[in-house]
């Protein structure tokens, strides 16, 4: 009993180091001065693809480059699509008149009522088609959602893309966030609203904010929190990944 008690305790001494949390494994979320890491994310990233297959037309922007909403980012050669929407207006124009002629002839008992349905019928499907095919060739172009930049061109002009295949990845700078990690304890007087100074160290510069979101959970680790923030003022000199520190105004 005394060896078995024995080797139990070696064993309990040899796992004991493996069980406990070391400092170094959780993550600093502030220096000594008080100052919070932060990291800018943009709001908004998007992968576009396009919804149809087909040949790219243009694909003006590369890398870098800035557009506008609303402005043309992607276009696909759509011919083929445009014939076929021109054939189905043709069809809708021939099964609309077929239609107006049956209609006119079942009220002479010229036709039956059978055939004025089947008319209808047939200038419904018609008119689908055309809707059809109108939603088609709105899918050769491609827009720009939000105003930004481009991140990443993954085709080229002349390249044919297969529907759901990416194009190009766009960010939103215009919108940046400042995304960071604090004491839990400083929940007790942070709340949204609250007043930092972050200086961002890419460009050297010191900027206004404010605390937007607060995260949901406290990890139990490393007893912090997560805390978006928000420039005060517009800065577009600053892009998203950039990085520095921000101090708050502790009560």
């Amino acid at each position: 009993m005394r060896l078995h008690g024995f080797l139990l305790a070696c064993i309990a001494v040899t796992m004991w180091p493996a069980l406990q949390v070391s400092a170094a494994d959780v993550p600093h979320a502030a220096a000594d001065d008080g100052r919070i890491r932060i990291q800018l994310v943009s709001r908004d990233e998007v992968e576009l693809s396009s919804e149809i297959a087909g040949k790219i037309d243009k694909l003006p922007l590369r890398e870098g480059d800035a557009f506008r909403a609303g402005q043309l980012l992607v276009s696909l050669d759509c011919a083929l699509y445009n014939a076929q929407l021109h054939k189905a207006q043709a069809d809708a124009e021939a099964a609309q008149a077929l239609l107006q002629v049956d209609t006119k002839l079942a009220k002479l008992n010229s036709v039956g009522e059978l055939d004025v349905e089947q008319a209808h019928a047939k200038a419904k499907a018609s008119a689908a088609e055309v809707a059809y095919m109108q939603a088609t060739v709105r899918n050769c172009t491609i827009s720009a959602p939000f105003s930004g930049r481009v991140v990443k061109r993954t085709a080229a002009p002349g390249q044919f893309v297969e529907a759901g295949k990416p194009v190009l990845t766009i960010v939103d700078t215009s919108h940046l966030e400042l995304k960071m990690i604090v004491p839990s304890k400083w929940l007790a007087w942070l709340k949204p609203g609250h007043s930092l100074r972050v200086q961002v160290d890419e460009v050297g510069k010191t900027y206004d904010a404010r605390v937007a979101r607060i995260g949901a959970r406290v990890d139990p680790v490393s007893q912090t929190v997560d805390v978006t923030a928000a420039l005060v003022n517009e800065a577009p000199e600053l892009l998203p990944g950039m990085s520095g520190w921000a101090k708050f105004a502790t009560p």
